[in-house]
């Protein structure tokens, strides 16, 4: 299957709540201390910046969410048509910036508490590090071992000698 295909079937054809997952904003730089996450998703009646595009630099609250759209209606962020009626302009959440949460939903609140990383001082063991070599002769040459032996000793990938032969076989 095409990538773009992939993509499309990711975004448009996607599950409930695999779109809603996909309305996460980035959080301000103090509620990022305050909780220890980066992106939340966004509710009704957080308060928003948003951060890019033609309404950049407007402060307000999220009036209605749209999975459909896949995108957010802010208070005050209106377009006017020739007629003269106003209607709602959905802003992507990709662009906006939390700076308050809407604080009704307490299960939500904990959740973003429990998030929280504590950090622990870090503790630093030092192990003795020993270091054993062995003697190595020269001119040091193989041990003839029968199988009988190098079975009782597990040694499979050491040369051995059969009895009959007297020859060097290696494994």
């Amino acid at each position: 299957m095409k990538p773009t295909k992939m993509r499309n079937r990711q975004i448009y054809q996607a599950t409930f709540h695999t779109k809603s997952k996909q309305l996460g904003s980035q959080l301000s730089k103090e509620l990022r201390k305050k909780y220890g996450k980066k992106s939340i998703r966004v509710v009704e009646g957080d308060t928003i910046k948003i951060v890019r595009g033609e309404f950049k630099g407007i402060d307000g609250k999220i009036t209605i969410i749209s999975t459909k759209k896949n995108a957010v209606a802010v208070e005050g962020v209106k377009k006017e048509k020739t007629k003269g009626e106003k209607f709602d302009v959905y802003i992507h959440t990709s662009n906006l910036l939390v700076t308050a949460l809407n604080t009704e939903d307490k299960w939500r609140i904990t959740k973003l508490e429990g998030k929280k990383q504590i950090q622990k001082p870090k503790v630093v063991i030092e192990k003795p590090v020993a270091v054993v070599k062995k003697a190595v002769k020269v001119n040091e040459k193989p041990k003839i071992v029968t199988e009988k032996v190098a079975k009782k000793q597990n040694m499979t990938k050491q040369t051995k000698v059969t009895k009959n032969s007297k020859k060097e076989v290696k494994k």
